[in-house]
């Protein structure tokens, strides 16, 4: 098995601008002594800085890759909108849209997070890799196409996939976004298309807080290719693997993509500070399982996950070894030091009980 992990040290320098947590600094807002958004670098550069002490970087095919191509970047987003990017990036920055602050630079940035998804899947679907993971920032779920919000400032993993269709690396494209948040931006360019399925296990209401219902499944040649799967806070582990079981991968079989995507947040994690999920490292590990058998059952193994969200420091990289660990099939480990504490935080069996009632009802609704 070979597993890519496509990275830069470029992207940890993405900057994060003058909010205090989601809120922009004034008034009565103060400064953070480490200021910014929750997105900033240390999440994803700390998840690197495990995989290098635990040695488990050797065992990946580790590299960078070019930024993604105007014509590439051009297929998602309307011209008007990237020049408007590019010139406000080359005259020192700015913000676009909601919550998307840049500094100089940051188009060429953004460009290389969409590169190193485009690379991640270009090198599974012509077989240099068997699966392939992207430490893509900023991330990219969120981004309309002419609407950065969410932190994201380019369609990351629609970029990746168009260029693919494109040159004619794949017909059917698979997307499974268990990020936290639901990926409207995902959702949205691709609603109309049955050509891309698009499935979104994510808190409900969270964010955006008026997208991601269950009842929005397409539209025209796309209805029925979209699955909105909103799980109530507190979900939990265990309710991440049923819905997993359940809702995602019968849609999967139904739909026989030649490739697996996943947009792979870390935010529904139990002390992640934008939501109010249960995960654990250790869940994130067994959706990546299930996810590399489906791949192996449907698709001859051809897994990408690209990197959105995740926002505690400390966790993001126990989870994200987890992860990488599983995708590689290597024996080296991170103990998650958290694991107990998060255990006896489970939900108990009456509420695993309800959930999966909840599971019930979504289950019939899509069937």
């Amino acid at each position: 098995m070979k597993t890519g992990f496509f990275w830069d040290e470029k992207c940890f320098w993405h900057a994060g601008g003058d909010f205090a947590f989601t809120v922009p600094i004034g008034g009565l807002v103060q400064p953070l002594a480490a200021g910014g958004l929750p997105e900033n670098p240390e999440t994803k550069r700390r998840l690197k800085n495990l995989l290098d002490v635990t040695g488990l970087i050797s065992e990946l095919h580790a590299r960078s890759a070019p930024e993604a191509t105007w014509d590439d970047l051009a297929r998602v987003h309307p011209e008007a909108f990237l020049h408007k990017f590019k010139e406000k990036s080359d005259a020192g920055g700015g913000t676009m849209g909601l919550r998307t602050p840049f500094a100089q630079g940051g188009f060429e940035i953004a460009s290389l997070s969409a590169g190193l998804a485009k690379a991640a899947l270009f090198s599974v679907l012509q077989g240099d890799m068997t699966n392939a993971y992207a430490l893509s920032r900023p991330p990219g779920h969120h981004c309309l196409p002419d609407f950065p919000n969410g932190f994201c400032l380019l369609a990351n993993i629609a970029i990746a996939v168009e260029a693919a269709l494109e040159h004619r690396l794949t017909d059917r494209v698979a997307v499974i976004d268990w990020d936290v948040h639901h990926g409207n931006g995902t959702e949205a360019i691709f609603f109309d298309r049955d050509d891309v399925l698009t499935i979104s296990l994510h808190q409900e209401r969270n964010y955006p807080m008026d997208t991601g219902d269950a009842e929005d499944r397409g539209v025209g040649r796309g209805e029925g290719y979209n699955m909105n799967i909103p799980l109530p806070p507190g979900g939990g582990h265990a309710l991440y693997l049923e819905a997993m079981e359940r809702l995602v991968l019968p849609a999967l079989s139904d739909f026989q993509p030649d490739v697996i995507i996943v947009a792979c947040g870390y935010d529904a994690a139990a002390i992640d500070p934008l939501s109010r999920m249960m995960a654990t490292a250790e869940t994130f590990r067994a959706l990546t399982e299930m996810a590399m058998e489906a791949a192996s059952d449907l698709c001859d193994d051809r897994l990408v996950l690209v990197h959105e969200g995740g926002y505690s420091e400390v966790y993001v990289p126990f989870c994200g070894h987890n992860v990488l660990q599983q995708l590689s099939g290597s024996l080296i480990s991170a103990e998650d030091p958290l694991a107990a504490t998060f255990d006896l935080r489970q939900p108990s069996a009456r509420l695993a009980a309800m959930h999966s009632d909840f599971l019930t009802d979504l289950e019939s609704f899509f069937r």
